[in-house]
C-alpha cells in the first residue's frame, strides 16, 4: 500500500458497457499533468496525483489525506470481497464476514449500519450509483473487481471530493489499465480449498495509431468459503475504447461492464453463550452456517396475487449493466480545457438475505421450549399451557426428530431490487498564473437520475440446528379440546410475515467551483459547492388477508399472508445544501510538508428513510451536515515515507436507518435521528528495511460518540456501535523480483453491538500470507505461481453481533447470536504476464 503515491479524483472517470464493446479505463489528465508525472518520477521523489482540479502534482505537495493501493498490493490483499482490500486503509473499518459482496464500510467515527453510507464507489472516476438508500444494497453488488485494475485510490478533506457524486468524508476510487501502444495483458487461475474456481484475463493494445483497447473478465464458481449447497457462481466482462487526439490535446472514451453473477451472502449465527465461538448443532460439528437449499417450491405458499415461491437459493444476484462516454480536450496555450463524462446503467438485482433468527426468540431452542413459545409463533391463544406431550415432530421428507434435537427457527427474504441510474458531468477548466501562484480554476456541473424498486417478501421455517439443516414438521393437539393444529407444514412456519413493496426515486442537481493555486512553497486549495436533491416515494400498504381457507387446522400463520393490498402511500421531498471545503500546504523542504484542510459538507438522508404522519404526509427531509478538520506532516525520504494527522468531525441531523425485528416475526426500518462527534488520529510507515525486505503499515486511533438520539436520549454520550477506537495493519514485505512473501495483519479494536454499549464485542487481529515465484519463459514472458492464506490462524473472532436485535440482544444465554471472521481459506494462483 502506498500513501504517498498516484491519485486520481474525480477528474478521471471510467465506466462502462453493456456487452458489444467493453472498454477499457483510461484517466481523463492534462498534457501538462503527464508531463508532470514524467519528471517526478525521473526525480524519484514521488508519484504524481491528479485532483478533481486536472492539475497533477506530488502527492507531497497535496493538502489532504490520500491512499493509493497499486495492482501488486491489491493482489496480495485480495481474498474475496472488498473488505480485504479497505480494510488495509487508515480510518476504514470494512466487516466482510457477509462474503463477497455487501461489504458494511465504516469511515472514521461516522454513525453508519453499514455498506458505503458515507464513501461512494468509484471506477474511474464515476460512480456505481450515485445516491445511496433507494434500497439497502450496497454499491459493490453491482461491479467486481478484477485483473484489469491499475490501482485504488482513496481520497478524503479536500475540494476534489465536492465533484462528481461529492463526499467530503471521502471516495473510493479504482483506477482501471488503459491500452498502449504495445499488447499485453494477464491471464490467471485460482483454485481454492472447499471448491473455488476462478478465472481471470485483462488484455489492452492499439486498435489503430489513435486508439486503444482494454478488456478485463473474470469466471468465478465457488461452494465456499462456508458451504450452504447453495451457489456461488458467474461472470463479467468490461473495459474500454479510447480515442486519443492526434495532437496529444485529449481523448474521448468508451467505458463498458456486464456481470451476470450470484453469491451467497452470510448473517450472523448463534454462536455459543460463553465463549462467542462457533456453537455446536445437533450432530455435534460446530455450525457456521443455518442456510441450505430447501425444496423452496414446497415452503411456497398462497397470495392474493397467485402464489409465490422463493428465490433465495439465488442469493445476491445482479444482471445487467453500464454504458459510459467520457472526454477531455484541451485548448492549446489558452489554458483552458474541458472534460466530462455521461454514464447510464440498468441492472436486475435480487437480494436473498438470510436471517439470524425468526424474530421472536432468535436461538435455537429444545423441543419443549418450541412448543412453549408455539401459541405466539401461531396466533393462536388457545393453544397456551401446551406440552412436548401434546406435540409431533418429524422431519420433512420422513423420521421423527430424536428427543434431544435443538431446533432454529429462521427467516428469509426474498428483496427483488432492479434499478437504472443516469449520471452527467461537466467541467470546465482554466490555468494562469498571477506573479509567483499558479492557479487552475475548475467550474462544473454534477447531474443524477436514478430509482429502484425495493419488493420484500419474508418467510420464516422450521429446521434443526445443523449445518445444511433440514426442514421439520410440527403439530399440536389441544389436551382440552382434542383438536390438532399443523403449526409447521413442509417446513414452513409463517407464510407471508412480511411484505413491502417501495419504488424510491432521487434526481440531484449539483454546480462547484474550484481553484487550486501552487507557489514556491505554499500551496492552497478552495471550493465550493451546492446542490438540490428531489425524491419520489411510492409505497404500497398491506393487509391480512386469509389465502387458504380450505386447508384443515391451519396454524392462523399458515392461513393469513401480509401482503399487498393496491393502496399506495406517495409523497415528495426536496431540499437543497452547500458545501466548502479549503486545504493549505507549506513546503517544509523538498522532501518534507505539512498541511491542514477543512470542511463543510452534507450528506442527504436515504429516502428510504422518510416516515408519513396520519395524514400520509412525508416528514420533513433536511439534510446532514458535517463539519470535519484535519492537520498533518508528509515525508518522502529515500529510506521511509510516512505522514501522520489528527482529525476531528462533527455530524448533526443524521438520519440513522436500523433493518430491526418488529417482535412479531417480521422486521421494520426504524429511523433515529442522531448527532455525532468524533476525533483522533492516524498514522502511516513505509520503511526500507535489508535489501528487498520492508515494513508497511497504518495505526487509527480514534473516539466517536453520540451528541444526540432522538428516539433513545440516554445513548446521549455513549460510543458509536461497531467503531473501534484502535485500527491498525502491519506487515512485511519482500519481493526480489523472483521471490516475493507478505505476511500482514489487520487489527480491529473492541467495539459495542448496539448505541446503548450493552455488549461490547473484543477486539481481534486477522493474519494473512501471500507468496510467489515468478520466473521467465519465451523471452519477457513471466509466470508467477502464487500462494495466498487468508485468516492463517483461523481466528473466529465476532465482528458483529445481530443488527436485528439491535438494543434487544442480551447476553449470559446459552448462545449469542453473531457473525465470525471468515474462515481459513488457502488459495492457488497461476498468474502469466504476456
Amino acid at each position: 500500500m502506498k500513501t504517498l503515491s498516484t491519485i486520481a479524483t474525480s477528474g478521471r472517470f471510467g465506466l462502462l458497457c453493456t456487452s458489444a464493446i467493453i472498454a477499457l479505463a483510461m484517466p481523463i489528465t492534462q498534457a501538462q499533468a503527464q508531463d508532470e508525472a514524467a519528471e517526478a518520477a525521473e526525480e524519484n521523489v514521488a508519484e504524481i496525483i491528479v485532483t478533481g482540479t486536472a492539475r497533477g502534482r506530488i502527492a507531497l505537495d497535496t493538502p489532504l489525506a490520500i491512499t493509493t493501493m497499486d495492482e501488486d498490493d491489491l493482489a496480495r490483499v485480495s481474498a474475496s470481497s472488498q473488505a480485504d482490500i479497505l480494510n488495509t486503509v487508515p480510518t476504514i473499518k470494512a466487516d466482510g464476514g457477509g462474503g463477497e459482496v455487501a461489504v458494511n464500510v465504516f469511515l472514521k467515527g461516522l454513525p453508519s449500519g453499514g455498506q458505503y453510507q458515507f464513501t461512494p464507489l468509484m471506477y474511474d472516476g464515476i460512480p456505481v450509483l450515485s445516491t445511496f438508500g433507494l434500497n439497502s444494497s450496497a454499491y459493490d453488488v453491482y461491479y467486481r473487481n478484477d485483473l484489469g485494475i491499475q490501482r485504488l485510490e482513496f481520497v478524503r478533506g479536500g475540494v476534489s471530493n465536492l465533484f462528481g457524486p461529492g463526499s467530503v468524508a471521502g471516495l473510493i476510487n479504482y483506477i482501471t489499465k488503459s491500452g498502449t501502444d504495445t499488447f499485453g495483458g494477464t491471464a490467471q487461475l485460482e483454485v481454492a480449498e472447499k471448491g473455488r474456481y476462478r478465472a481471470d484475463i485483462a488484455v489492452s493494445g492499439p486498435l489503430s495509431e489513435n486508439v486503444f483497447y482494454a478488456l478485463s473478465g473474470f469466471y468465478r464458481k465457488d461452494d465456499g468459503p462456508i458451504r450452504t449447497n447453495l451457489d456461488t457462481e458467474g461472470y463479467q466482462i468490461r473495459g474500454n475504447l479510447k480515442f486519443a487526439f492526434p495532437d496529444d490535446s485529449g481523448s474521448v472514451t468508451l467505458y463498458g461492464q456486464y456481470i451476470d453473477d450470484q453469491v451467497q451472502f452470510y448473517l450472523p449465527v448463534p454462536l455459543d453463550g460463553a465463549t462467542r465461538n462457533r456453537a455446536p448443532g445437533n450432530d455435534g460439528n460446530v455450525v457456521n452456517s443455518v442456510q441450505n437449499n430447501f425444496n423452496f417450491a414446497s415452503l411456497g405458499f398462497n397470495t392474493p396475487d397467485g402464489p409465490f415461491t422463493s428465490d433465495i437459493d439465488q442469493g445476491v444476484s445482479s444482471k445487467g449493466g453500464q454504458i459510459a462516454i467520457a472526454f477531455d480536450k484541451d485548448f492549446g496555450d489558452s489554458g483552458w480545457g474541458v472534460n466530462g463524462r455521461i454514464k447510464y446503467s440498468d441492472y436486475k438485482h435480487k437480494f436473498g438475505l438470510w436471517s439470524d433468527g425468526d424474530g421472536i426468540v432468535n436461538v435455537p431452542e429444545t423441543l419443549a421450549s418450541f412448543v412453549t413459545s408455539t401459541p405466539r409463533r401461531a396466533g393462536i391463544s388457545e393453544l397456551n399451557g401446551i406440552t412436548l406431550a401434546n406435540a409431533n415432530y418429524t422431519f420433512v421428507g420422513g423420521g421423527a426428530v430424536p428427543a434431544g434435537t435443538l431446533l432454529f427457527a429462521n427467516r428469509y427474504t426474498d428483496r427483488d431490487r432492479p434499478m437504472t441510474d443516469f449520471t452527467g458531468e461537466i467541467n470546465l477548466t482554466k490555468d494562469f498564473t498571477t506573479g509567483s501562484l499558479d492557479h487552475t480554476v475548475t467550474v462544473g456541473g454534477f447531474y443524477s437520475k436514478a430509482k429502484a424498486k425495493d419488493i420484500n417478501v419474508t418467510t420464516t421455517y422450521l429446521a434443526e440446528f445443523n449445518n445444511r439443516p433440514s426442514l421439520v414438521n410440527l403439530t399440536v393437539t389441544n389436551p382440552v379440546s382434542g383438536a390438532t393444529t399443523i403449526i409447521s407444514r413442509n417446513g414452513l412456519l409463517n407464510a407471508g410475515a412480511g411484505y413491502t413493496n417501495n419504488d424510491h426515486r432521487a434526481e440531484r442537481y449539483a454546480a462547484y467551483i474550484a481553484e487550486q493555486m501552487e507557489g514556491a512553497k505554499f500551496n492552497f486549495d478552495i471550493g465550493f459547492r451546492i446542490e438540490k436533491y428531489k425524491g419520489d416515494i411510492s409505497r404500497e400498504r398491506t393487509s391480512t388477508t386469509v389465502t387458504d381457507a380450505t386447508t384443515p387446522q391451519l396454524s392462523n400463520a399458515l392461513r393469513d399472508v401480509i401482503w399487498g393490498n393496491n393502496l399506495f402511500t406517495t409523497g415528495k421531498v426536496d431540499t437543497s445544501e452547500w458545501a466548502l471545503a479549503a486545504g493549505a500546504l507549506y513546503k517544509v523542504s523538498d522532501r518534507v510538508s505539512v498541511y491542514a484542510n477543512a470542511s463543510r459538507g452534507y450528506f442527504f438522508p436515504e429516502i428510504r428513510s422518510v416516515t408519513f404522519n396520519a395524514l400520509f404526509q412525508p416528514a420533513s427531509f433536511e439534510a446532514e451536515i458535517i463539519k470535519q478538520a484535519e492537520v498533518g506532516v508528509k515525508v518522502s525520504q529515500p529510506q521511509f515515507t510516512f505522514t501522520g494527522g489528527l482529525f476531528v468531525s462533527k455530524l448533526d441531523n443524521r438520519r440513522q436507518v436500523l433493518f430491526v425485528n418488529d417482535g412479531v416475526g417480521g422486521f421494520r426500518e426504524q429511523v433515529n435521528i442522531v448527532g455525532t462527534k468524533s476525533w483522533g488520529a492516524e498514522a502511516t510507515l513505509d520503511l526500507k528495511l535489508i535489501g528487498d525486505l520492508r515494513f508497511m503499515g497504518n495505526l487509527t486511533l480514534q473516539k466517536a460518540t453520540y451528541t444526540d438520539f432522538d428516539t433513545t436520549p440516554t445513548n446521549i454520550g455513549n460510543d458509536l456501535e461497531r467503531q473501534p477506537q484502535l485500527l491498525y495493519n502491519a506487515g512485511l514485505y519482500y519481493d526480489d523480483g523472483a521471490i516475493d512473501a507478505s505476511f500482514f495483519t489487520n487489527y480491529t479494536g473492541d467495539n459495542f453491538t448496539a448505541a446503548t454499549n450493552a455488549i461490547r464485542l473484543k477486539g481481534w487481529n486477522v493474519a494473512n500470507f501471500d507468496a510467489g515465484y515468478t520466473f521467465e519463459i519465451g523471452g519477457a514472458k513471466a509466470v508467477r505461481l502464487g500462494i495466498n492464506i487468508f485468516n492463517v490462524f483461523n481466528s473466529d473472532a465476532v465482528t458483529e453481533g445481530s443488527p436485528r436485535q439491535d438494543s434487544n440482544q442480551t447476553t449470559g444465554g446459552a448462545y449469542f447470536v453473531g457473525r465470525p471472521v471468515l474462515p481459513r481459506r488457502i488459495s492457488g494462483r497461476l498468474t502469466f504476464n504476456f
